[in-house]
């Protein structure tokens, strides 16, 4: 519903701009101006009139069709403020009828106007661009400090297998110690015993 009445607005500047383009004429001419004094080449008024009349439709179907509508909503509310400036300068009019007139279409499109930027800042439920980077970022840390305590729990198990094997080792020479100090010892007594048995022969 919002649309309807860009939409209308857009194909009537289209298909009458010689009318709007009277009432755009103060507007127009100070954008001239202000093009002339950065160099940048002007478009005529009528150009002017039918960007802003084709804008109007387009972004009024995009956001009728739900198409795009944030940012059909930001091209409509950006399309609102000349269509404002030039259509409802209420403070110019010396008419206290007109004036009042002009006054209410100037704040029914100022009150449009704070609409269609809550729809382009509306993300129907789902979580903003700026929400969205924040909690990547966010969970890249996370995954980062998750990756380091992984790595320092991998080095320190390495390092216990390796006291383990160092420990094994050691038991394994330990045993085979005994296993010499005892055949050392047999051998001893072994010695020992043809010297008695040749002596007392």
């Amino acid at each position: 519903m919002l649309a309807s009445m860009f939409v209308m607005g857009g194909y009537s500047a289209l298909r009458n701009p010689d009318q709007h383009v009277r009432m755009a004429g103060p507007v127009t001419e100070k954008l001239s101006d202000a093009t002339e004094q950065t160099q940048v080449p002007s478009a005529d008024e009528k150009q002017l009139v039918l960007i802003n009349g084709a804008a109007q439709v387009i972004g009024g179907l995009a956001l009728a069709t739900g198409r795009l509508p944030r940012l059909s909503a930001l091209v409509l509310a950006g399309s609102l403020v000349p269509t404002t400036a030039a259509g409802h300068r209420f403070w110019e009019e010396k008419d206290k009828t007109q004036r009042a007139n002009q006054q209410i279409h100037f704040f029914k499109n100022l009150s449009m106007f704070g609409g269609l930027l809550i729809a382009a800042a509306d993300t129907q439920g789902k979580p903003s661009l700026a929400w969205r980077a924040s909690h990547a970022a966010s969970t890249a840390t996370k995954g980062t400090k998750a990756l380091g305590k992984t790595a320092k729990g991998a080095t320190k198990t390495k390092a216990l297998s390796k006291g383990t094997k160092a420990l094994g080792k050691s038991a394994k020479g330990a045993t085979k110690g005994t296993v010499l100090a005892k055949g050392t010892k047999k051998a001893a007594r072994s010695a020992r015993s043809q010297t008695k048995s040749l002596t007392s022969s």
